[in-house]
């Protein structure tokens, strides 16, 4: 019995559900009371849903501000919590929550306001296929692998409607340089995955995790692994390809005009990703859940998605941007070769090994 059984159960719902006249209503409500006993509930809110991603992202920000603190011999808030201010990323959503929202005058308002709803509902939605073990995943769907980038796809859509939307000309311009980016690292990022679902004959997260028992993918495709790291940094537009952010530029890209709430959903929709990310790396490459038994499955997902990430913030802190041009010339021409000759090196793998 979960804790959202033990809070139904004292609050007695069932037997005010019982008692209301009208049937109609008491079907309805009926339906919501099984809803909210049934496992999956407790998956969505709790683990591994929202409840959980939402305590690991915070600290996926706090990780990242001790980390690059520590590259850059800088120094951080260090009284947000105990433990070298642990609860920073908790402080930093207080006050935005309390901060103004403003709406430029000229702005397309709705859409405006509905973007970060939308990037937090898009990045939310790519979580639930991800499975932190066999049991621990909200949906396990067969075309999981397919599911996550039809999602991921829309989110430069959603950037240039977020710059179009505000009627700036520098939000429009970040806007435009994050689909090109994006498009031009989607291809390699979607061929680099091929090797894998060549190897496990899956397009299922379970399926293509429960196939690296014996040697993890990145044994194998080393390669892949290495087009797919570079094209999912391209994509969470991190540095060395922040270029629709980049502050000396164009302000800070198309996110320039959000304040407050509203800047606060966007941040959290990248962290999101960033996650989401690391975890699409870590289940595609690195065995997902698997790792000694002494420890839960979720426990070593979770580590290694977190040595991902570390190594995503890492080249934050030591690279420098790159040119537009550059970026293009490395997606295009580059890594779509190499990505090509991954499929090749796959198809080898598998007829010599499998």
């Amino acid at each position: 019995m979960n804790i959202i059984n033990i809070i139904l159960d004292f609050l007695n719902l069932e037997n005010f559900i019982s008692n209301i006249p009208n049937a109609d209503v008491q079907e309805l409500l009926t339906i919501v009371f099984v809803f909210l006993r049934s496992d999956l509930f407790f998956k969505i809110l709790f683990f591994p849903g929202i409840f959980t991603i939402l305590i690991f992202v915070a600290e996926l920000m706090w990780l990242e501000l001790k980390f690059l603190a520590k590259v850059q011999l800088r120094v951080g808030p260090q009284y947000a919590g105990r433990i070298g201010g642990i609860l920073q990323p908790i402080a930093d959503f207080i006050k935005l929550l309390f901060k103004e929202s403003i709406v430029p005058e000229k702005a397309s308002k709705v859409l405006f306001l509905l973007i970060p709803i939308m990037l937090v509902t898009l990045a939310a939605t790519t979580l639930t296929v991800i499975p932190l073990s066999e049991t621990d995943v909200i949906s396990n769907l067969d075309v999981g692998l397919l599911f996550t980038f039809a999602i991921l796809a829309m989110f430069p859509v959603i950037a240039l409607l977020a710059g179009w939307a505000s009627n700036s000309k520098y939000p429009f311009i970040g806007g435009i340089r994050a689909l090109f980016q994006q498009v031009s690292y989607e291809v390699p990022l979607w061929l680099s995955a091929l090797g894998v679902v060549i190897l496990a004959e899956s397009l299922n997260f379970t399926s293509i995790i429960k196939a690296q028992s014996t040697f993890w993918f990145i044994l194998l495709l080393p390669l892949g692994a290495f087009i797919f790291l570079v094209a999912i940094i391209a994509e969470l537009e991190r540095l060395p390809f922040d270029i629709p952010e980049a502050e000396s530029e164009i302000v800070s890209g198309w996110m320039a005009e959000y304040s407050g709430l509203n800047f606060g959903l966007i941040m959290l929709s990248l962290y999101i990703k960033l996650y989401f990310g690391a975890a699409l790396f870590t289940a595609l490459f690195l065995g997902g859940w698997l790792g000694p038994s002494i420890l839960p499955p979720a426990f070593w997902f979770l580590t290694k998605t977190v040595i991902v990430v570390s190594i995503i913030i890492l080249l934050r802190g030591v690279l420098p941007r790159f040119r537009l041009a550059d970026l293009l010339q490395i997606g295009w021409r580059r890594l779509l070769i190499l990505s090509m000759v991954n499929i090749f090196l796959a198809i080898t793998v598998k007829l010599v090994l499998f």
